[in-house]
């Protein structure tokens, strides 16, 4: 398992590995594939998961880049659980 940190700006780099078989990275670090099943193009992310099957090349490659994007961080701060106070009400 990789340790570097890729920035999420860092775009996606095909190659084509064989004749059905196309390979990306991101930052040097390995991203996924896709392959050219004779009917679809069958797309796998870093660990070799299936992420699906599409009509064409370039559909297969947008889902990887946006499979492995990062969420956008919203500018609220999440507080665990134990962290949290609780406020009692008065009752009326």
């Amino acid at each position: 398992m990789s340790t570097t940190t890729v920035p999420p700006s860092d775009p996606l780099t095909w190659k084509q590995a064989d004749i059905d078989v196309h390979v990306a990275t991101r930052g040097g670090e390995f991203a996924g594939f896709v392959e050219f099943d004779g009917a679809a193009h069958v797309l796998r992310d870093e660990r070799g998961t299936d992420l699906g099957t599409y009509a064409s090349l370039d559909d297969a490659c947008d889902a990887l880049d946006a499979a492995t994007r990062p969420a956008p961080r919203s500018g609220l701060r999440s507080v665990p659980r134990s962290g949290r106070r609780r406020v009692r009400r008065a009752r009326a």
